[in-house]
């Protein structure tokens, strides 16, 4: 809503900046951190309330668990949507359909993990609904919003597939484009789920990832930087940096509630929507290969399981003690911090490596 402030800079010139994407995403990180150190305590403490017992502890994972976590509530990803939402409605432009597009995907797939996560609380089970019928929600979800992406997107590059290196590498997808890209939005959501085991494995790497893409947003939305750095220019996406500051001042204000010990877990409810978020803006940027780069550590726990599921169904036999591969580590010895804090370690790494791309072409 602030955007439309520019009508009034000729009348009071310092209006001005809110032309500036740069200027509007510092506002939206810092109103989506405000607004989750005002209200997370309230929103925490009616939770806890409503839970009672709060989230069901798996009794076949880290018996630690059971004592350190019992009675913690969850569905915290509430107060990092209400961040998200109110901030980026307040800073970003209306009139710009990849921010709606973007945040109907994070808000869909948020509303899909909270009915998860009440089934889980209200039934005391860690099952929530049946994986199959959520998948089909989901990719229906994903689908939906890559047929409007590429409607929207200009020429061959709309369906197109780009590769990081490699510029004049594009290879037409047509309406594949639609499966394609609702494959790595619905990957990008359940792997951000599966990373979040532990307190604070999680956010931190959506914080690190969300800043990345807002970079890479920015540059790709810019025509003068996209040249520059060579990079495809895909107009409109520059916006998609206010959504990201939004995820990064919510993030970093659930951490401070997520910190260890968590006051409170963020729950399918924020991990499948930031995961979602993060592969829709992947798929509106063309940086589908890279999000795999820089989000190498959701990668890393979604294979983990996958091999872990495979291979006990074909050969009766487990690769790892436990998966997703974090708790591999805590069966191994590692503390819940110092898992927790070398993973972080990881996604600043990969982090720098997928932005590595956007020059070395």
């Amino acid at each position: 809503m602030l955007y439309w402030l520019i009508d009034l800079s000729e009348r009071v010139s310092v209006l001005n900046v809110f032309r500036y994407i740069t200027f509007r995403t510092g506002g939206a990180m810092i109103t989506a951190l405000v607004f989750v150190f005002l209200f997370g305590p309230t929103i925490i403490d009616h939770l806890r309330i409503r839970q009672g017992k709060g989230q069901p502890i798996r009794t076949d994972g880290p018996q630690s668990h059971l004592v350190t976590k019992k009675g913690t509530p969850t569905m915290g990803g509430l107060m990092i949507l209400f961040g998200i939402v109110s901030s980026t409605v307040l800073w970003a432009n209306p009139a710009n359909a990849y921010v709606w597009i973007v945040l109907g995907v994070t808000l869909c797939f948020g509303a899909v993990g909270f009915y998860d996560d009440y089934l889980k609380v209200t039934k005391q089970t860690h099952a929530g609904f049946a994986g199959r019928t959520r998948l089909l929600i989901e990719t229906t979800i994903a689908a939906a919003a890559c047929l409007a992406i590429a409607n929207l997107g200009r020429g061959a590059l709309a369906t197109s597939l780009t590769f990081p290196f490699l510029k004049e590498l594009v290879i037409q997808l047509g309406w594949f484009f639609v499966v394609f890209g609702a494959f790595i939005i619905v990957g990008a959501g359940n792997a951000v789920n599966l990373t979040d085991g532990l307190d604070g494995l999680a956010i931190v790497p959506v914080i690190i990832a969300a800043l990345s893409f807002g970079f890479i947003s920015y540059l790709v939305g810019n025509t003068v930087f996209a040249d520059y750095l060579n990079i495809h220019y895909v107009a409109g996406t520059g916006e998609l940096a206010v959504l990201c500051g939004a995820v990064i001042g919510s993030g970093l204000g659930f951490l401070w509630f997520n910190a260890p010990p968590a006051s409170i877990f963020m729950g399918d409810t924020g991990s499948l929507a930031l995961g979602g978020m993060l592969g829709t803006i992947a798929v509106a940027t063309k940086h589908e290969i890279v999000l795999a780069v820089i989000g190498g550590l959701f990668v890393l726990e979604a294979v983990s399981v996958i091999v872990q599921v495979a291979s006990f169904k074909l050969t009766g036999k487990r690769v790892f003690k436990m998966a997703p591969i974090h708790h591999h580590f805590e069966q191994l010895g590692w503390t819940e911090p110092q898992i927790v804090i070398r993973f972080w370690i990881v996604s600043v790494v990969l982090a720098l490596a997928g932005l590595s791309t956007l020059k070395l072409r």
